[in-house]
């Protein structure tokens, strides 16, 4: 298998390119743009503003600003990333078709300054529905990384008008890439297009925190300076996303515990007072590993009986287990096939009694077997996977094309 090359890709994000922890989208536009193709990734265009009572209004303006402030900058692989200028709502029909004349115009104009040409549109929010055909394009991709529609902590957009725009992409893509089973089983329309494109791991990146001896990492001072032993985890931290009920039973119950988190909290949690739980800023990725390397077991503590939480990939759990470290997790249908070197956690109690468990496990043999299990699952065999269905889909239109 190889890459696409010498192709034009449009990407709209469903995060910002910035975001500290690098999502699919970012590890796949990275190698098509090593591969010779010319890349613009245009920032998160949201699904509209929280309402003005939602504590993460002012945080998500805040973000979006910075966004804006770096306007057009060019990465190290010379992909061409954008804050264009739109409007924070998407509620009815005029609000969208100014914000697909006004968004269409600023990457229309770059493109054209970049020489990019009847690009593949890979767009992975529902928002950027609307500029489906707005840029002449070869291909249309649609990348769909969560159950959109039942997301209702973040935008105050009407869930059925989310819901409309996703129709309207599934509909209109010539390649559906759904990023988690559960996802995919619920997909009704458009199966003979929809694939599984599974989330993966920068291997030798992540792997680095197994190593022993001289070329053994250095455990960042700002993890060595909290006690043993530490559950530690890393990405996003929200409220309604991490299980703060089951963190204040384990303060109680085990308060020798350490948990460490590290990312980025926008807003203020219940269990920021406990004094076993730690949070750090969000470090630069190529750093993550010497943060991993200090934990004793790595942990996703989601409450997953949320709607939308329970249709998570968590790319965190491939790394977690990359670095061979044991791993604890809350109950998520993408994971359940690799349930023989991850810890499921199916209760509260259950999550307690895998960590004891997990904080005893000196099995060697254990540690291979969780890196095996994700060492041939990289970003660059995903891209390789996901450039031949491109091709193929590249010359169905075209055949169609000379055949009508």
């Amino acid at each position: 298998m190889l890459l696409i090359v010498g192709k034009s890709v449009i990407c709209f994000g469903g995060e910002d390119w910035w975001y500290h922890h690098p999502h699919s989208k970012n590890h796949l536009m990275r190698r098509f743009a090593r591969a010779g193709n010319r890349v613009i990734f245009v920032n998160s265009i949201s699904m509209g503003l929280p309402s003005l009572a939602n504590k993460d209004l002012l945080p998500r303006i805040r973000r979006k600003l910075g966004s804006y402030a770096k306007l057009a900058r060019t990465t190290p692989e010379g992909i061409t990333v954008v804050s264009p200028a739109a409007l924070p709502f998407f509620g009815s029909r005029a609000s969208r078709a100014a914000n697909r004349g006004l968004i269409a115009a600023q990457i229309k104009l770059l493109a054209r300054r970049r020489g990019l040409t009847r690009p593949i549109l890979w767009i992975a929010i529902p928002t950027a529905a609307e500029m489906i055909g707005a840029f002449d394009e070869s291909l249309v991709v649609y990348h769909v990384s969560d159950k959109y529609d039942a997301n209702l902590m973040d935008h105050a957009t009407d869930p059925a008008t989310i819901r409309r725009l996703h129709e309207k992409a599934v509909e209109r893509a010539d390649l559906i890439f759904y990023s988690g089973r559960k996802l995919l089983d619920e997909a009704r329309e458009g199966r003979e297009r929809s694939h599984l494109l599974e989330q993966a791991v920068d291997f030798e990146h992540w792997s680095r925190v197994a190593t022993r001896g001289d070329g053994a990492l250095a455990v960042a001072p700002e993890i060595e300076r909290i006690p043993r032993p530490r559950l530690g985890y890393f990405g996003a931290i929200e409220p309604w996303l991490v299980d703060q009920e089951l963190i204040k039973r384990a303060a109680r119950e085990r308060p020798a515990w350490q948990w460490v988190f590290v990312g980025n909290k926008s807003r203020g949690m219940e269990i920021e007072g406990l004094p076993n739980v730690h949070f750090l800023p969000p470090v630069p990725y190529p750093e993550l590993p010497r943060y991993a390397a200090g934990f004793d077991v790595c942990v996703l503590p989601w409450e997953t009986e949320r709607a939308f939480t329970s249709y998570g990939s968590a790319i965190k759990v491939r790394e977690y287990l990359a670095t061979g470290k044991p791993v604890v997790i809350s109950p998520l249908p993408e994971y359940e096939p690799m349930r023989d070197v991850l810890r499921i956690a199916r209760s509260r109690e259950d999550f307690l009694r895998l960590v004891e468990d997990a904080l005893e496990d000196t099995d060697e043999d254990a540690a291979r077997r969780r890196q095996s299990a994700v060492k041939a699952g990289t970003w660059d065999a995903r891209a390789e996977w996901a450039s031949d269905l491109i091709e193929e889909a590249l010359a169905k239109r075209d055949n169609e094309a000379v055949s009508s």
